[in-house]
């Protein structure tokens, strides 16, 4: 079996065509350069607004329940970068096993890809389930979200707790994964080695149900039910009010949003798991190499791979407040340079 719970799925197979050689190349190298920019324009405006926050003393008192909620999000949001990075590293590691049909790095690379991958997908699904929980107190419960956020400690522990199921989850990867023969043929060549998948058929199944129920299923109704909840009480809200203008605009905005990035979410993760369950179907009653399944294999592994591009236009770049300070530092920037 290939790489069926890895989401940077590896297709290596002795039969390499145009589109392993060339055409997945490309669009990682494409998501590589457009992910480790967005995300590091991402890092750099918030460690700077945390920063600022930090300088701001006891004398800026003003705004302190947004402060501390915007604080809470901020941080979510540096985790969500830290693991599409870690998963964004991993990629030109499958992107010339891919290309070159075998894996040339070794069994601790094999077991290290592997482990990283499914732990930065699963932090990364648990993240955006934070945050949007994270919007739905600042919203609907401001003065508990307050209450929560307001001590620093508890939100970066909060953060960090969320690798712990995560790596938990992957933990598999590291134990079993291995190197294996590309075919049927036992051979002893490298060039004939792939990253092999591990376990038995039936608990491949098993682990392969549980990170979909885990990591894509559970994060997904979190987020549903977050901006759901959003939607309603903004609905309700200006169904109480007199002047409704600025109101209204504010719930179709935030509407918008909110399918928006459920949406996005579903689109860029469900093909990965469809696919694994289809390699999970074909392979369950034998233990030789995945039957190819064309083009829906590269489609979905891009998909998977595109969100680490998407994750900071959605969740960052869309925010007002964030291209403002992004404009900021431009004009710094060039300020700097030329005086």
């Amino acid at each position: 079996m290939d790489n069926i719970t890895d989401p940077l799925v590896n297709l290596s197979r002795p039969e390499v065509g145009i589109v392993e050689r060339v055409v997945v190349p490309i669009l990682d190298t494409l998501i590589l350069v457009t992910g480790i920019l967005g995300h590091s324009l991402v890092i750099l405006i918030l460690s700077r607004k945390q920063r600022g926050r930090g300088n701001g003393g006891a004398s800026n008192r003003t705004g302190q329940a947004g402060s501390a909620s915007g604080h809470s999000t901020d941080t979510l949001l540096l985790s969500l970068s830290a693991a599409d990075l870690l998963l964004l590293a991993c990629l030109p590691f499958h992107t010339v096993a891919i290309a070159t049909g075998h894996w040339p790095f070794g069994g601790p690379a094999c077991k290290l890809m592997g482990f990283l991958g499914a732990a930065c997908t699963s932090a990364s699904a648990f993240t955006l389930a934070a945050l949007a929980t994270a919007r739905y107190l600042i919203v609907v419960h401001p003065t508990k979200a307050y209450r929560w956020c307001r001590d620093a400690r508890h939100v970066k522990l909060a953060t960090a707790g969320l690798w712990v199921p995560a790596a938990a989850l992957a933990a598999p990867q590291f134990t079993w994964r291995t190197l294996d023969c590309s075919t049927n043929v036992v051979r002893e060549h490298l060039q004939d080695l792939v990253c092999f998948n591990f376990l038995s058929p039936e608990g491949q199944v098993a682990y392969g149900v549980c990170h979909f129920l885990l990591a894509f299923a559970l994060p997904l109704g979190v987020i549903a039910m977050a901006y759901g909840r959003i939607y309603v009480f903004l609905r309700q809200t200006r169904l109480q009010q007199t002047a409704v203008d600025r109101l209204e605009r504010y719930q179709n905005q935030v509407t918008q949003t909110s399918a928006l990035l459920v949406l996005a979410f579903t689109l860029c993760w469900l093909p990965s798991y469809g696919f694994m369950f289809a390699q999970l179907a074909a392979n369950a009653p034998m233990t030789g190499t995945a039957p190819r399944h064309g083009g829906f294999a590269t489609f979905a592994r891009v998909m998977a791979t595109s969100a680490t591009v998407a994750n900071p236009i959605l969740y960052s770049f869309m925010s007002q407040k964030f291209r403002k300070e992004l404009t900021e530092l431009g004009r710094r920037s060039c300020k700097d340079r030329f005086v």
